[in-house]
C-alpha cells in the first residue's frame, strides 16, 4: 500500500535533488522515498528515543534545550 504526497519545493531545493537524482540514474521519487526511509529508519533506531517517557521530571523544555541542561550538569560534575 501506499500514498501520494504532494509538495511544493522551492527551487534551490529542488534542482539539486533533481541533479542528485540523475546522477544516481534514479527518479526523483527513488530518491526521496529511500531518504525518507533512511530518516525513518534512523528515528526508529535512536537508543535515546527508546528512553523517551521512562521518567518523570518537572523540567518542561528539555527537547529545546537539552544542551543547556548537559552543560550544566558537566559543570556541577567538575567543581
Amino acid at each position: 500500500m501506499s500514498t501520494t504526497l504532494t509538495l511544493e519545493i522551492p527551487d534551490q531545493i529542488y534542482r539539486p535533488l533533481l541533479k542528485k537524482a540523475d546522477k544516481c540514474g534514479k527518479t526523483l521519487d527513488q530518491i526521496l522515498i529511500e531518504w525518507l526511509g533512511d530518516v525513518v529508519k534512523d528515528e526508529l533506531d535512536d537508543p535515546l528515543l527508546k528512553l523517551a517517557g521512562t521518567f518523570s521530571s518537572d523540567i518542561k523544555d528539555i527537547s529545546s534545550n537539552h544542551d543547556f541542561y548537559i552543560g550544566q550538569e558537566l559543570r556541577n560534575a567538575h567543581e
